[in-house]
């Protein structure tokens, strides 16, 4: 299940923390590195870094935005060490190892971390089931995107090697670019119906990003809402 468990790091700017993060995944059997929009990659400060990990380096994926990095994924579940004004479904950092385990049993996953200064952006969140939140010192909540890895990849092997990994319904959930297809075409419809300018109505795209993520769709359910998005465009079209 590690091997289908994909770390994401977006916009890296110390390629030595590209590197320290590669070994801190290697020693606890994670292999899986997808890298969006790096600052420099490679470098030989990376490979120094990585310690003898090279091998994930060698097989890292660069990516050219978060959406490209997740795609396949039925669960993304990003990262912070401070907490959101955004509401948005939280877990620790041990209930995002066992239900990224448990989900990685039945098709890929994604443990997303932000950029060193600034983490994510609330955007990038959108693109998140969940939002794993770190416990830190609130007078010092800065923590070092390889430790922060090192944190986590700890969790998924702990959970590997011991258990407690939740039983889950194993429908074969839509992936995120297929969920993301819906969002977009959700948001256009709105606009053609009249019922809201998506500029002005951020608020209610994310509460409708909420609900369908805790609806978990499959392909056949995200085609049957878009076929009704569709008609109704249709008939907006004609009024």
């Amino acid at each position: 299940m590690l091997a289908a468990i994909r770390i994401v790091l977006v916009e890296t700017t110390h390629p030595g923390n590209i590197g320290a993060v590669a070994r801190a995944m290697k020693t606890m059997g994670l292999g899986s590195l997808y890298l969006v929009a790096p600052k420099i990659f490679p470098s030989a400060d990376c490979t120094a870094r990585a310690s003898g990990a090279d091998d994930v380096l060698a097989k890292a994926r660069v990516c050219g935005d978060l959406v490209e990095a997740v795609a396949g994924c039925r669960l993304v579940v990003g990262t912070s060490a401070r907490r959101r004004t955004v509401d948005w479904p939280e877990l620790d950092p041990r209930e995002s190892a066992g239900r990224l385990m448990a989900e990685a049993a039945l098709g890929p996953v994604a443990l997303v971390f932000g950029r060193e200064s600034s983490g994510l952006t609330n955007a990038e969140l959108q693109h998140c089931h969940f939002l794993a939140h770190v416990p830190t010192d609130p007078s010092f909540s800065s923590l070092n995107v390889a430790a922060a890895v090192q944190l986590f990849a700890y969790e998924l092997r702990t959970a590997e090697l011991g258990g407690g990994i939740p039983a889950l319904d194993e429908r074969q959930v839509a992936p995120v670019e297929a969920v993301e297809g819906l969002h977009a075409h959700l948001a256009q419809t709105l606009l053609d119906i009249g019922f809201a300018d998506p500029n002005q109505s951020h608020k209610l795209l994310r509460r409708l990003r909420r609900l369908f993520n805790r609806a978990r769709p499959d392909n056949e359910e995200i085609n049957i809402v878009r076929g009704i998005l569709s008609t109704a465009q249709r008939l907006a079209r004609r009024s």
